[in-house]
Parts: structure tokens; C-alpha cells; sequence
């Protein structure tokens, strides 16, 4: 279920919002989801300035680790290997119960049914969804995008979206659609929402 738990409308939001920093914390991790140039980064860097936790960018980790950038690992290993590191990572995680984090995830992380229920298990789990003309005018700016490195980005952007937009949905307690807000406009409903959730966990937990 989506936004049920949430107290608001996300595009309620008014734009004199200001940020106010090292806000009261959610007691798990933060995690982002969604296709490549949907945001994931730039509401990873303000959630992790507001509320002074640590960012984790899985592509950044898998870069640091190999010693290669994302294209080369694509161009050299295939696609598939690539997917696989991911999984290494996000086990990784996991495996030492990383808290009190923003995750940032590559846009093909939660493909895989093991990489969605993990995520699901480590955090609170935001789906941000932009349009394809969004998503096309903010990865026309870089070729870090191996996927799309072909004749028509357009329909490989609907395509993939196609394909993925049900595991995003399922694998996240919460969507937004980042159209026509500011990043501190998510922020902010990402952060009331995610306290409101975890309230909720550690209330049940005590009955």
C-alpha cells in the first residue's frame, strides 16, 4: 500500500518550506529507488544534509571497489555482472546492519527479487518517479548511462520504465512523483512520512 500511513498529500506541499537541519532522526535507514535521472542523488544529498546521516551511493561503492567507472564495467563484464555486484553490495549492507543511513540505489537494483527484499528489510524504501522527458533531458547531460548509449533513449527509457515500474511499486512503502516540486518540497514529505512509518513499527513492536 502507498501513501496510506502518510498524513498529507506529498503535492500539498507549499513552496515556502524551508529545510531545518539535523532533524529529529528515523530510527532505520532511508532508501531511494527509481530510474536513472528520476533524483536519487540530489534528495540523497539534501535528506543526508537535513537529517546528518551518512549518504550511500551503491553505484559510488561499486565504482570505488572495482576501480572503474560504470561504462567500463558494462563494456567489459556485460550487464549481467554488473547486476551481480549489485547484489554483493547491497548484501553487504545487510550483512552489517548498516543504520541511520541514506541509500541511494542504481536504477536496476530492484530487479532483482532478492536485491527487493532486501532493500524492503534494511529501511524505509521511496520510489521517485519522474517523466521520460525529465528523465531524457537529465541523462542527455552525461554518457554514464550505459543503457541508454543507443539510437532512440526515448524508447528505451519507456521500455525499461515499462518493465520496471511494477517492481519499483512493489518493492517501496512509499512513492512520490518529483514533477513540478523542489527538492526540498520531497525532502520533507519523504522525512514526515518516513517518521510516521517508523513511529508506527516501534509502536507495534511495544504492543
Amino acid at each position: 500500500m502507498k501513501n496510506t500511513f502518510a498524513p498529507y498529500s506529498i503535492s500539498a506541499y507549499g513552496s515556502t518550506m524551508t529545510a531545518t537541519p539535523c532533524l529529529k532522526s528515523p530510527a532505520k535507514n532511508i532508501i531511494l529507488v527509481g530510474f536513472m535521472g528520476c533524483g536519487k542523488s540530489t534528495i540523497g544529498r539534501e535528506l543526508s544534509q537535513l537529517l546528518c546521516y551518512p549518504l550511500i551511493d551503491t553505484d559510488q561503492l561499486i565504482t570505488e571497489q572495482e576501480g572503474c567507472s560504470i561504462p567500463s564495467l558494462f563494456e567489459t563484464h556485460g550487464e549481467a555482472h554488473f547486476r551481480q555486484l549489485e547484489s554483493n553490495v547491497l548484501r553487504e549492507l545487510s550483512a552489517e546492519s548498516e543504520t541511520r543511513h541514506i541509500i541511494s540505489t542504481g536504477g536496476g537494483l530492484p530487479v532483482s527479487s532478492e536485491n527487493a527484499e532486501l532493500l524492503r528489510k534494511i529501511g524505509y524504501v521511496v520510489w521517485l518517479q519522474s517523466s521520460v522527458d525529465t528523465i531524457l533531458e537529465r541523462t542527455a547531460k552525461t554518457s554514464n548511462r550505459p543503457l541508454l548509449q543507443c539510437e532512440d533513449p526515448r524508447s528505451k527509457i519507456q521500455e525499461l520504465l515499462e518493465i520496471r515500474a511494477p517492481i519499483y511499486e512493489a518493492c517501496s512503502h512509499l512513492s512520490i512523483s518529483t514533477e513540478g516540486l523542489s527538492v526540498n518540497e520531497v525532502s520533507q514529505g519523504i522525512l514526515d512520512s518516513a517518521r510516521y512509518f517508523f513511529s508506527n513499527i516501534n509502536t507495534n513492536s511495544k504492543n
